[in-house]
């Protein structure tokens, strides 16, 4: 796999991890009682996620980095049932298996 190739990957995977993290953070807010502070913290890394996403869109296809971008469900499901202790049933987990598949393949092309 060419250099830039694994860049663009790389930052698809840390814009997309940082969307999650933003809308972990947003949830968190709203169940802390420091419900400012992490709204706050949620917004701006919510706003890095788009800045690297911008980075990465004036270098690839549309058509291929939001494809890619289904590792935010991935990561959102994780930080909600590990952080948050939700409950995710069997058939979530299955179609968050699916979406991997998914990414994996349109990442390979």
């Amino acid at each position: 796999m060419p250099n830039e190739k694994v860049r663009n990957i790389s930052f698809l995977v840390v814009s997309t991890f940082l969307g999650a993290l933003g809308q972990f953070l947003f949830k968190y807010s709203f169940t802390s009682s420091a419900f400012a502070a992490f709204l706050s913290l949620g917004v701006i890394v919510y706003f890095a996620s788009t800045i690297v996403y911008f980075y990465v869109l004036s270098r690839v296809h549309l058509s291929w980095a939001y494809s890619i971008g289904g590792l935010s469900y991935i990561f959102a499901v994780i930080l909600a049932a590990t952080v948050l202790g939700e409950s995710v049933p069997t058939l979530r987990w299955a179609g968050v298996a699916v979406i991997f598949v998914g990414v994996l393949l349109i990442g390979s092309t």
